[in-house]
């Protein structure tokens, strides 16, 4: 019943009035940001709002986990979900966003990249700095027109490093 009444009342803020939360690049409109307590993906209303957006600032949220309606955002050119405290990799859903460029995940605790990573075509800056990453999926070398990944504050294998720079263009600016 809690639910019920807090998705009218969602329903009536989003009608009301403007919310600081998640932003987007395109124009002054703001939206609500459900934080760890309720899945952004409870009230569909808002979910079709921020579907044309190609911006989602999720950072400094204290986001544990990323809700799965994050992904079926296909138009995201810009996803940001640094400073949160997410833990892990980053679900392998990550692949659906065809139109990201920048990708930034840093300061978080993760410790894991997933190997779909690899399907982001469009990436041009991955950001992963500052968290507890030791290993890294090959995948990366697919990263075609990727031009900077901040590997910087993890303690990541040089292995793993050799062989995904012997993939990717000389270009590509890797800090570490």
């Amino acid at each position: 019943m809690k639910y019920i009444i807090l998705a009218i009342s969602l329903v009536f803020i989003l009608t009301a009035c403007s919310v600081p939360g998640i932003k987007s690049n395109q124009s002054d409109e703001q939206l609500i940001d459900f934080g760890n307590d309720l899945d952004m993906n409870i009230n569909t209303s808002i979910d079709t709002n921020i579907n044309n957006y190609d911006t989602l600032d999720l950072s400094g949220q204290n986001l544990t986990k990323i809700s799965q309606s994050v992904f079926d955002k296909t138009n995201l050119k810009k996803l940001d979900l640094s400073n949160n405290k997410l833990t892990g990799a980053l679900p392998a859903e990550i692949r659906k966003l065809q139109k990201l460029q920048i990708l930034k995940a840093s300061n978080n605790q993760m410790t894991g990249v997933p190997a779909e990573i690899g399907q982001l075509d469009n990436l041009v800056m991955l950001d992963l700095s500052n968290n507890q990453l030791t290993g890294l999926p090959y995948e990366l070398g697919n990263l075609k027109n990727i031009k900077t990944i901040d590997l910087s504050g993890n303690n990541i294998s040089q292995q793993d490093l050799d062989v995904i720079r012997k993939s990717l263009s000389a270009q590509v600016d890797i800090k570490l």
